[in-house]
């Protein structure tokens, strides 16, 4: 159920097939290459891909910012979606405190010889959803769908 009150969502046609998309989803080494926006980098400190593992990255600025993104994998259907939140840790234990608790949910089909991705995040309140908005929602998650397309390609291209 869509809630455009708290909802925020960006679609993008990526040009490689869902099985390389997914490739670059489900493996961490493939994910640090384009989980934030460059010139940031991730680490990925635990990633059990399967409801209820842990997915927690941490996230490095070039001037020394850090941000630690712990959570929790909802659910996973291979090819098709992810769900995690920050709300949760690993095993559905409540997680700390987070500055935006959020749920996201990814989706992702083959669209000829493309993928359709959206990503859908889901806030607790509208001012939640305004303030991620403000952060640069769409800017942000819009370039770290074109890394991850591109690393799709190269996935692609490497057979």
């Amino acid at each position: 159920m869509n809630d455009a009150n708290l909802d925020l969502t960006i679609s993008r046609l990526i040009k490689a097939p869902c099985k390389y998309v997914w490739q670059a989803w489900a493996n961490p080494a493939h994910l640090e290459q384009w989980w934030c926006p460059k010139p940031w980098t991730t680490q990925v400190r635990e990633f059990d891909l399967a409801a209820g593992g842990a997915f927690d990255t941490l996230m490095l600025g070039p001037n020394g910012e850090r941000e630690d993104n712990p959570g929790c994998f909802l659910a996973v259907e291979p090819m098709e979606r992810v769900v995690f939140t920050s709300v949760l840790a690993k095993g559905w234990r409540p997680a700390p405190d987070y500055f935006m608790p959020m749920t996201a949910i990814i989706t992702m089909a083959d669209e000829g010889e493309n993928t359709r991705y959206q990503a859908r995040v889901l806030h607790k309140n509208p001012e939640d959803k305004k303030r991620h908005e403000e952060m640069g929602f769409h800017e942000g998650w819009g370039i770290c769908i074109q890394q991850l397309e591109e690393m799709a390609i190269k996935l692609l291209r490497q057979g």
